[in-house]
């Protein structure tokens, strides 16, 4: 297993993987995406499912989702969307290349933020403002598998999130790219305090000029906050190189055209814009102001993670 690892992470370095851009499958849509089949099962309840994430037409396929929903005990209904499509199709993408055929032993999926505070009261690893809380996160591990090689696998690829606290076990998230080891964690730090590391995320990693594109909120410590109403959408992570402006949209109605008012997590979660329709294909990020900050500490704006505009999609 050692010697196959090496291998693994050479040809990762060597031949870069990335869902290649055709017609008709939905992974299309994710820098990586594995086969679209996944076999999970929950160590904390036994619940257990093999998943299809595609319809026969290559599309997501909803059931799907919502089978994984109840693996992770999300509360599909009630937040009103899914666990992130992103983190599944990476740990589909990684699964595929460490253990084909293997099942995904999840440790921990969803948290709520009443239970995510009450194990950080118990001493556990887990941060103040954890992906859990927003179904962006999973701590599992796959038998057979050394920890620590997956775990530098998934960092080669600078892909999201992923920690690794000794043992089997490795967390992964579908956050901004970073790694850490128990020595390093900050979990039980206030770093995160004051919206200090708030994260902005879209659904997909590729979209088509004009698209519909949604937004969320992750890593928020404290709501009653605001954004501009116009995003910026920017060519560099900094978010200093803007091409264009779009306007920006809640599900909720808004009377302060101004500054629309994130005050509840729900809220963070469903922020919408549509790419301008003329759109040069390439990649691109998002930029968001805030106004009404409630504390000098939180960032004056967020940048979103890369996506790139294609003229072809699924």
């Amino acid at each position: 297993m050692h010697f196959l690892f090496h291998i693994i992470l050479l040809l990762v370095f060597i031949f870069p993987i990335s869902a290649a851009v055709g017609e008709g499958t939905g992974k299309d849509r994710f820098f990586l995406a594995g086969d679209g089949e996944i076999h999970i099962k929950n160590v904390r309840n036994d619940k257990e499912a093999r998943v299809s994430l595609l319809n026969s037409d290559g599309t997501l396929r909803e059931e799907g989702f919502n089978i994984i929903d109840d693996v992770f005990g999300f509360p599909t209904l009630e937040k009103g969307e899914h666990i992130s499509p992103r983190l599944i199709f990476m740990l589909d993408y990684f699964s595929d290349l460490a253990a084909p055929g293997k099942a995904i032993n999840l440790e921990s999926g969803y948290r709520s933020p009443e239970y995510n505070a009450g194990i950080r009261n118990r001493g556990a690893n887990a941060a103040r403002t954890s992906q859990h809380i927003d179904g962006m996160a999973i701590d599992f591990h796959i038998d057979g598998v050394d920890g620590k090689e997956l775990w530098e696998l998934i960092r080669s690829r600078a892909c999201c999130g992923v920690g690794h606290y000794g043992g089997a076990t490795i967390h992964m998230d579908s956050a901004k790219p970073r790694f850490w080891e128990a020595a390093t964690s900050k979990t039980k730090t206030g770093e995160s305090d004051y919206n200090r590391k708030i994260y902005l995320s879209t659904d997909y990693d590729r979209y088509r000029p004009g698209d519909a594109v949604r937004l969320s909120f992750s890593s928020v410590s404290d709501f009653g906050f605001g954004i501009a109403p116009v995003a910026l959408l920017v060519e560099d992570p900094e978010g200093a190189r803007g091409v264009a402006t779009v306007p920006t949209r809640l599900n909720k109605p808004s009377n302060e055209g101004r500054c629309l008012r994130i005050d509840d997590r729900k809220t963070s979660r469903f922020i919408h814009l549509d790419l301008p329709p003329k759109l040069i294909p390439g990649r691109y990020r998002i930029r968001i102001d805030f106004c009404d900050r409630p504390f000098p500490e939180m960032p004056a704006m967020t940048v979103s993670n890369e996506i790139e505009v294609v003229q072809q999609m699924p």
